[in-house]
């Protein structure tokens, strides 16, 4: 995510955060996170609301600790105002409701990070959103892999051909090592993929190359191994000569961190939320907000 974007966002967010006048909390108003998110009819919005307290439940905490329901006065124009329903949303909340978006648009994956984060220092969300987008590069990766892995299958019937076209996929996109060549090069335990080690910028690289594969063998309506690895080699290999290009080259790369690891790590900080958070104070009155 360019970081002029995360600048952006990051302004955003902060703009709608509330405190409580007697108690200095903060949070949120579902109505403005609605639109800041990207969904344009409340009805939708607060079907991810619903799930989103659903998921608080199911967590052991108390939902309205977090999902507090409200009613605001709004303008409707000549100075009338009338009453809507809101809910007002602990950072937890936010959390667990961006949780239920695509982290693949970049305001879902800013939004996933700032709630998840306490400090509000720039620098953190920043490197937080490159791990987002890592794992969400990662699974894609596993998802076209899959995929290849299914229609090669289906075209071949051989089980062990997927293994061997996407060892020889990988020596066109390293320039000529081998899989374990570059296991060995960074360090890979036995046993664990490479990609998991990979940064993110070659995980891309692979997907992408995995996609025009998919996508051309449909196509073309190919049939057999030498066939499918043809195509496949040629892929990777052109996706090598682009990276080159703007002076990538995959093979020197340094070694990422694991994304079991950062997996684990987010994980758990999602976890610790609602112990770091404060809970909404139950009122009865009306908040009051122009809008």
């Amino acid at each position: 995510m360019k970081r002029e974007l995360i600048v952006q966002l990051h302004g955003d967010f902060e703009q709608l955060v509330k405190h409580e006048e007697e108690s200095g909390v903060e949070f949120w108003l579902a109505r403005d996170l609605q639109s800041l998110l990207g969904y344009a009819k409340w009805e939708n919005f607060f079907k991810v609301i619903e799930k989103a307290r659903s998921a608080c439940q199911n967590a052991g905490y108390v939902a309205s600790d977090h999902f507090l329901d409200i009613r605001k006065m709004v303008g409707i124009g000549s100075g009338a105002q009338r009453p809507v329903d809101d809910i007002a949303l602990t950072r937890y909340a936010c959390y667990l409701i961006a949780q239920n978006g695509d982290p693949a648009k970049p305001v879902i994956a800013f939004a996933q990070t700032y709630f998840a984060v306490q400090t509000r220092k720039q620098e953190i969300i920043e490197q937080r959103l490159a791990e987002v987008e890592r794992l969400t590069a990662r699974r894609k990766l596993t998802a076209s892999e899959k995929e290849l892995s299914g229609i090669i299958y289906e075209r071949v019937g051989d089980e062990q051909s997927f293994g061997r076209i996407r060892s020889k996929g990988d020596m066109a996109l390293f320039g000529g090592l081998s899989t374990q060549d570059m296991k060995d090069r960074l360090s890979v335990a036995k046993g664990r993929p490479l990609a998991d080690f990979l940064p993110t910028i070659t995980i891309k690289a692979k997907d992408f190359a995995n996609e025009i594969t998919n996508f051309n063998i449909k196509r073309d309506d190919l049939k057999t191994e030498p066939e499918i690895t043809s195509e496949h080699v040629r892929n990777n290999a052109d996706v090598r000569d682009l990276l080159g290009k703007r002076g990538i080259i995959p093979e020197k790369l340094p070694r990422s961190e694991d994304t079991k690891k950062i997996e684990r790590r987010l994980q758990s900080e999602g976890k610790k939320l609602p112990k770091e958070v404060e809970r909404l104070e139950h009122r009865e009155n009306d908040v009051e907000t122009d809008e």
